[in-house]
């Protein structure tokens, strides 16, 4: 029943090591058991500690459903490269001591069998060593599967039990050679991770990987195509996914270190030219390109100060010198700002010199989507290069790009982050945010708004009262006559500790140079948000 189809040859034997809502560890740092947290990503959770799984919540739930089963939920946004970044030195350990490993997803790895339970006597004993190194590590969550396959391995390292104390011989579990089906046969189809299929089987009265198993494999492959039949021989324990194994990371990282401490940002940047080359040069025998790199720079005292900067399309050495300079302009500029405003007693000696200087590229891409066009690099190249010019002349803060975030005035929608770095949202723009100004926005926004005077006919005041109604209609803006208005529109917010609501409401007007103002009537008076060109 067991032997594999000349279809589907035997596969190897494979140890899968997982770990337990990775996800959440890379988010919160540590090992657990974690306070009660969960990953959100498009309203809904893709991940949660064990803690809040004992209160009902789940993966794939809505967020508002998590919050009522656990209002004290701790909520954090999801973002995979994290999962990723965070993986990476798990991967180099693993890798350190079975070469070959095989990183299935960030969480899972997978390596095959032969070499390392040769080597350590047999697959127990080679399970063994690496919870053993990987408890040492700091990651005693990790549990292993062995098994034919990794698909069958995976299950079978959620199935082990917790090492602990009193079971030392926990944390994992060993499926025999042949025995995947049988292993296989009483666990549910949602383990296949197709959900749609799953849900029609069930219909059918199928619940269970045995049952699907049992299913002729012709009449699969006519009724779900060739993706049920695969996950039909998964079901069947002949598990022949090809794994790639994961080559040694590169050294992509360069570090320049000065016996002497340099304090001029121009000896610096002219220093460390040799290492951006390297880093460069690295990055093109591995075929790739840097999209996004992190700067240290460690003083004479120890103190380490990193930023990570962008572009567009890929550094090249002459960018990557430029970064460095510009943080170390903006490093001596913050350190005289502090000495001035008196913040820091220390500030004259707190930038008296840079002992090292390390580059380390933090995203890259394959460098064919990078090849210049047949007649050069575009557009895209020439105006970042004039704009990183112009941002040299007049510091970092000199040139800013406009992304929109979340909220219901234009102040809160425009957030300006300086040329080169990666705009941060403080508020999401895709949720609802009733009483928000729909497009088209205005060209210019004024941040803060600034005061203006709207009056009705001979100074008379506007004002609106609780059911919305004006007191008289708006003439006269600036010195200039309204020849057109609209509104009011209210603006329900909370504003300061007290959660008191403030009514605001907003009109547009034109005036007779034909002008159109945004502007709010608030308590305090008529503010103009923004202005159309």
């Amino acid at each position: 029943m067991n032997a594999p189809s000349a279809a589907h040859p035997a596969p190897v034997r494979m140890h899968a090591l997982w770990f337990p809502d990775w996800p959440l560890r890379a988010a919160l740092g540590g090992a657990p058991p974690h306070p009660p947290a969960a990953l959100v990503r498009a309203g809904a959770i893709t991940a949660c500690t064990a803690s809040a799984r004992e209160h009902g919540v789940r993966i794939g739930q809505r967020r508002r459903h998590a919050q009522s089963l656990l209002p004290s939920l701790r909520m954090l946004p999801h973002d995979p490269s994290v999962d990723e970044r965070a993986f990476l030195p798990v991967l180099r350990l693993i890798e350190d001591h079975a070469p070959g490993v095989h990183l299935l997803r960030p969480g899972l790895a997978a390596l095959r069998s032969r070499g390392i339970s040769r080597y350590h006597g047999g697959e127990a004993e080679a399970a063994s060593a690496l919870l053993d190194l990987l408890a040492d590590a700091g990651y005693g969550e990790v549990r292993i599967g062995v098994a034919d396959g990794a698909f069958t391995a995976e299950l079978a390292a959620r199935t082990a039990s917790e090492r602990t104390a009193a079971e030392p011989a926990g944390g994992y579990a060993v499926v025999p050679p042949g025995a995947s089906r049988r292993f296989l046969a009483p666990l549910p189809l949602q383990a296949l991770g197709a959900p749609e299929l799953a849900a029609l089987l069930r219909r059918l009265g199928i619940s269970t990987l045995g049952g699907f198993a049992a299913l002729e494999g012709e009449a699969v492959r006519e009724r779900f195509g060739e993706h049920g039949a695969r996950l039909h021989a998964l079901a069947q324990g002949a598990d022949s996914r090809p794994t790639t194994p994961r080559p040694p990371d590169p050294q992509l990282s360069g570090e320049a270190v000065f016996e002497t401490p340099l304090g001029q940002s121009d000896q610096i940047a002219f220093a460390v030219r040799r290492t951006a080359d390297a880093v460069l040069l690295a990055l093109a025998d591995a075929s790739l390109v840097c999209t996004e790199v992190r700067v240290d720079l460690t003083d004479d005292d120890g103190a380490v100060f990193s930023r990570v900067w962008l572009h567009p399309t890929c550094f090249d050495a002459s960018d990557l010198v430029d970064r460095v300079r510009w943080q170390l302009e903006t490093l001596a500029a913050d350190s005289a700002r502090r000495g001035v405003l008196g913040q820091d007693a220390d500030a004259a000696r707190s930038f008296r010199g840079i002992v090292a200087v390390r580059i380390a590229p933090t995203a890259v891409d394959d460098a064919a989507h990078h090849q210049p066009g047949l007649f050069g690099s575009g557009t895209d190249d020439r105006l970042h290069h004039a704009v990183s010019r112009v941002q040299t002349m007049l510091g970092h803060r000199g040139v800013l790009t406009a992304a929109v975030s979340g909220g219901r005035l234009l102040e809160d929608r425009q957030v300006l982050t300086p040329w080169g770095e990666r705009p941060v949202l403080p508020r999401e723009p895709d949720r609802p945010w009733p009483g928000s100004m729909p497009n088209p926005l205005p060209a210019e926004v004024f941040a803060p708004p600034r005061p203006v005077q709207v009056t009705g006919a001979d100074g008379a005041e506007v004002v609106v009262d609780e059911r919305g109604g004006l007191s008289c209609p708006p003439a006269l803006v600036e010195d200039s006559p309204v020849i057109g208005w609209a509104g009011p529109w209210p603006v329900r917010e909370r504003r300061g500790g007290a959660g008191r609501r403030r009514p605001v409401h907003r009109f547009q007007l034109l005036d007779d140079r034909h002008r159109a103002w945004l502007v709010l009537l608030r308590e305090d008076g008529w503010w103009a948000e923004g202005r159309y060109c």
